[in-house]
Order: C-alpha cells, then sequence, then structure tokens
C-alpha cells in the first residue's frame, strides 16, 4: 500500500519531495519531505530515526512506503587488508586490561570497549550494492538501508547499511519492548559462565532505564538468556518490556535511554567515562540507534553490524563487553569474531553492467 502525505504542510521541504531512500524490515520509503535534529516527530509521516552512540540524533520524514524491492547498485567489494583499526591488537588488549583495573577498583561492573575499521570508500560504489551483498550473504533480523544525500539539515548525508540482530526498542502504543544482546560464541556450547553475568548486568540496567519512563510495576524481564543463532556465531538474548507512563511525550522521553546499555556497560554513566577514555574518538552511528517509526509503532536497531559511510571513508565497529572475568585476548578474538564474515561479505566484488 502507498502511503499518501495528508494535505498539511510540515517541515523545509513542503514545496517538494527531496531525493532519499530507505529499506527496513520489508518497506521501501522514498520521497523526503522534512529532516529534524532531534526526535520530536509527529505521527503524519513514516520516520527514519538515527541517533550516534554521542547522542546526535536526526529524523527523517518519508512521505511514501512500498513494499521492498531488491535493492541493486554497483559493489566493487573492499579487500580485508584494506580496513584499518582505530586500535591495533595491542592497544585494544591494553584497553581490557584497563577496564579490568576500573572493575578491581569499583568504578564499574562492566564496560564495551570497541574499534572502528576504516577503509576507502571505493570510486563506483553505491550503499545499494553493499546492502544487496548483505542480503545475499548475511540475513539479519534488523537488516536496512538509508542513504540521503548532503542538503539542509543533514550537511554530511546520512548513509548506514545495517545487519544488526539487535532490537534496541519496539513500540506499540505505550508498550516498549527491549532485546539487549550480551554474549557472543562460535557456538551454544562454546558459552562462558562469564557471558550470563554479562548480559544479567545490562538486563538489569535496561529494567532500570525503563523505570524512568515506564509505569510504575509495569516492568518486567519476559526472555531471559535466550540463545539464538546467527550467521557464524551466536548470542545471549534477553528481553524486558514495559509500558510507557504518557505517550504525550514519547519521544523525548524514549531518546533518554540513549545510549543502549548492551553496548555502553553498567553503571551507565561510569562505562561512558571509561569509553571516551580509552577508545580514543567517537563512534558515531556505530552503537547508536537506527529504525523506522510512525503512528506510535517503531522499530528501532542498535547499530551494530553496521557499515557507515563518514565522506571518505567506510566504517565498522566491533566490540565486546568486558567483566573482571574477561580474558583480554579472547575479548579481541571476539571483536575478530563479529568482523571477519561481515568484512568478507564486503570483500565480494559485484559490479552489475
Amino acid at each position: 500500500m502507498t502511503w499518501h502525505p495528508p494535505s498539511k504542510p510540515v517541515g523545509p521541504y513542503r514545496a517538494g519531495m527531496r531525493e532519499g531512500f530507505a529499506q527496513w524490515r520489508g518497506w521501501d520509503y522514498t520521497d523526503v519531505v522534512d529532516v529534524r535534529d532531534d526526535w520530536c516527530i509527529d505521527d503524519a509521516w513514516h520516520w527514519f530515526l538515527t541517533a550516534t552512540f554521542e547522542g546526535e540524533q536526526h529524523a527523517v520524514a518519508f512521505a511514501t512506503r512500498t513494499p521492498s524491492t531488491d535493492v541493486d547498485g554497483p559493489w566493487p567489494g573492499i579487500p580485508r587488508a584494506a580496513w584499518r583499526s582505530s586500535l591495533d591488537h595491542g592497544g585494544y588488549v591494553e584497553a581490557v586490561e584497563r577496564t579490568r583495573e576500573a572493575i578491581a577498583r569499583g568504578d564499574v561492573y562492566q564496560a564495551n570497549i570497541c574499534r572502528i575499521l576504516q577503509a576507502e570508500w571505493p570510486d563506483g560504489a553505491s550503499l545499494r550494492g553493499l546492502a544487496r551483498a548483505l542480503r545475499d550473504h548475511h540475513p539479519a533480523p534488523y537488516a536496512g538501508l538509508l542513504d540521503v544525500p548532503a542538503g539542509p539539515g543533514l550537511p554530511d548525508g546520512l548513509g548506514v547499511v545495517s545487519a544488526s540482530p539487535e532490537l534496541f526498542l519496539a513500540r506499540d502504543g505505550t508498550l516498549l519492548r527491549t532485546a539487549p544482546i550480551k554474549g557472543t560464541a562460535p557456538t551454544a556450547a562454546a558459552m562462558l559462565a562469564k557471558d550470563e553475568a554479562e548480559n544479567l548486568m545490562i538486563v538489569d540496567l535496561m529494567r532500570n532505564d525503563l523505570a524512568r519512563i515506564c509505569m510504575p510495576g509495569s516492568v518486567r524481564v519476559s526472555r531471559l538468556f535466550d540463545i539464538e543463532e546467527h550467521p557464524g556465531l551466536v548470542h545471549l538474548v534477553s528481553e524486558v518490556e514495559g509500558r510507557l507512563a504518557s505517550d504525550a511525550d514519547a519521544w523525548p522521553s524514549i531518546s533518554t535511554l540513549l545510549p543502549a546499555g548492551s553496548v555502553s556497560g553498567a553503571p551507565k554513566s561510569s562505562a561512558l567515562r571509561i569509553i571516551r577514555a580509552l577508545e580514543g574518538r567517537d563512534r558515531g552511528l556505530y552503537c547508536g540507534v537506527l529504525g523506522v517509526a510512525s503512528g506510535g509503532v517503531a522499530t528501532l536497531a542498535v547499530g551494530i553490524r553496521c557499515f557507515v559511510r563518514r565522506g571518505p571513508w567506510l566504517e565498522f565497529g566491533v566490540g565486546a563487553g568486558i567483566t573482571w572475568g574477561s580474558d583480554p585476548e579472547g575479548e579481541w578474538r571476539e571483536t575478530e569474531l563479529k568482523a571477519d564474515r561481515l568484512l568478507a561479505v564486503a570483500a565480494i566484488a559485484d559490479v552489475p553492467s
């Protein structure tokens, strides 16, 4: 079904549509009619929401929604050797060790330490071509694409291809649901006791986060320690839900949950201080949030397993949750496990004629 925009004018693009395209969970979105730098949105449009890990928000309104088509475009591939990491092996292992020292001091219980892989954007490439490669070789629950060129409200544009496995927030009216991932291994049998401890800490954090904006007594854990299989690995996933206290200011309230607990740590404020001190650069859309909201219904994913275009670069982030029981070399291997399959997909050259 095609969504026909209402007659009321909104936003700076009411005089005409703007170029842009998004794809999300079975739908294509076209005809950009508004761009905002916060989540103060209305229900008149289909909004693609993004937020960086550092808190910069954007909302892009699309007037038209149609069933998804097969996206296509050139993708010349990026060789695995072309990627450079913000933290090399030695730097990442040292960051894990310093996080364990902070845990021993009682500064934090758990912190997610990440590194950003960066490669030059290939000549003649398109985000749609990369999205096609991921669709064909790495299906994901929250696969999606957002490609909006630079223009008013977006001086640098927005370009991201998602293969995220993690739900940040599903909203259906007042019902809110989050499904944090904590615990990663090649197989279910390879999960460690540390993985359950790490997951439980984040579940408790998300319970507290939701309790700030939900009706008293409505927050509950609906799933705990479920094993989910994804291409090349398994995750430990739990689920927390609650009832929004009021939908009058729903999106500003929901934005107070940023960043996601699973990609920050517990306590969140302490974890964020450690992350800023150890990682050496911003994360941007990696570990942020992306997804679609319209009419009080939304599905937003955590921005992991995502390729983000930033100027002349393509970036891909990986990380691991660090607890006292972490082995620094093991955490490095976990980041390699998370990256290997997706970087292998990105290396597949496929340039349509």
